[in-house]
């Protein structure tokens, strides 16, 4: 396939054109990279300079990409309509709600020693807002735009769709360090029930979603070989429900009735240690699919990015998990999937530059092959001549 590459001569609004929200992936996989290392139990955690470092890059990388999207709705108005009203692309919308919650959950943990902790804070109350206002509107809006105007069929289905359903679930895992900060009372038991209830709408919507895909990989067959790293897209909700269960319950103590916090940490364990048992047994899946696609030759993609965040929650939700029953097999579990999680984005990263020097990926699709004029047309050319 021949790609039309962006000419580096030309303005900076001409490249952006065919920039679309999946490059918020990579601000996901790079935030995780420091939460997920942050969360890590005992001394099994990177140095924190690194972690910071590394959440850093990810803000930097927002505040680029939130700038470069900015331009591209605006000189570009039409390419972005056309991406909102494109079944493969249109569920991608969902990343930039959880690219700002990925970056804001960082905050007070790996990036607290870089920017103090009263900015860490307040970084992260401001990005919880703003992605937990846009993730609800992007899990109502996108499904809708699916139903009435994409009508995709489910032998089409992909786990990218799960991804605006997920962006609540990460308001879930992310609100609960928010909640000591609020006044006693009302306020914090008003938040940590508000992510109760993300936490169930993401599952509820998750769980009559994913038999759609499963159905659709068993009766069509494998995904074409450029989606098939969007497997791990399901280790998502998996590893982030996990998470999220896991610190409500952290943070239930004190602010709802002691019935309903030790319930809370009941379930934490109830919940994840099964769930997590399923992400393992998908993980083994996807890798296997994984291989099957590079063994025929899948080349780098921006899909590649689905290697890192997914795995990232699964980090959260190892660690979660050691920590609420003790067991040293949950930490060994997060130490090695975050050594996985740390070489998927040193790929996926390594991929990005190269495509971005080369201008692969910013560019647009193939210009469509001109059509042949018909024999008919040239007889009367040449008579009319």
């Amino acid at each position: 396939m021949v790609t039309a590459t962006p000419s580096p001569s030309l303005p900076l609004s001409a490249r952006v054109r065919h920039l679309g929200p999946n490059w918020y992936a990579a601000v996901m996989g790079t935030a995780v990279v420091g939460s997920a290392g942050a969360a890590l139990p005992g001394p099994a955690h990177g140095p924190g300079g690194v972690l910071a470092a590394v959440w850093a890059l990810s803000l930097l990388l927002l505040m680029t990409l939130l700038a470069a999207r900015l331009l591209h709705w605006r000189r570009h108005p039409d390419q972005a309509r056309a991406h909102l009203l494109d079944p493969a692309v249109a569920p991608f919308h969902g990343c930039l709600a959880m690219a700002l919650l990925a970056v804001g959950g960082g905050a007070p943990t790996a990036g607290r020693g870089l920017i103090g902790a009263r900015a860490a804070l307040a970084l992260d109350a401001v990005l919880f807002t703003a992605g937990t206002v846009i993730g609800l509107g992007a899990a109502v809006a996108v499904p809708y735009l699916m139903s009435v105007r994409h009508r995709a069929e489910p032998a089409r289905a992909t786990p990218v769709w799960l991804l605006p359903l997920v962006a609540p679930m990460v308001s879930a895992a992310i609100g609960p360090s928010l909640v000591p900060c609020l006044p006693p009372g009302q306020p914090r038991e008003t938040l940590l029930l508000g992510c109760l209830a993300l936490f169930g709408l993401s599952l509820w919507a998750v769980l009559v979603t994913l038999p759609v895909i499963v159905a659709r990989l068993l009766a069509s067959g494998p995904l074409p070989l450029a989606l098939t790293p969007t497997l791990f897209l399901v280790l998502g909700p998996l590893g982030q429900s996990t998470t999220a269960v896991a610190l409500i319950a952290d943070a239930a103590d004190g602010v709802v009735p002691a019935p309903y916090a030790r319930g809370l940490t009941v379930l934490a364990v109830l919940y994840g240690v099964p769930v997590m048992g399923f992400a393992l047994l998908w993980l083994g899946f996807a890798t296997a699919h994984v291989v099957r696609a590079r063994r025929r030759g899948m080349g780098f993609a921006l899909t590649w990015w689905a290697f890192t965040f997914p795995v990232g929650t699964c980090v959260t939700g190892a660690a979660a998990l050691a920590r609420h029953t003790g067991l040293a097999v949950y930490e060994a579990l997060a130490a090695a999937l975050y050594g996985v999680l740390v070489a998927a984005w040193l790929t996926a990263a390594c991929g990005t530059v190269r495509g971005l020097l080369s201008g692969a990926l910013l560019a647009g699709p193939p210009p469509a092959p001109a059509a042949p004029r018909s024999g008919t047309a040239r007889t009367r050319s040449g008579a009319a001549r």
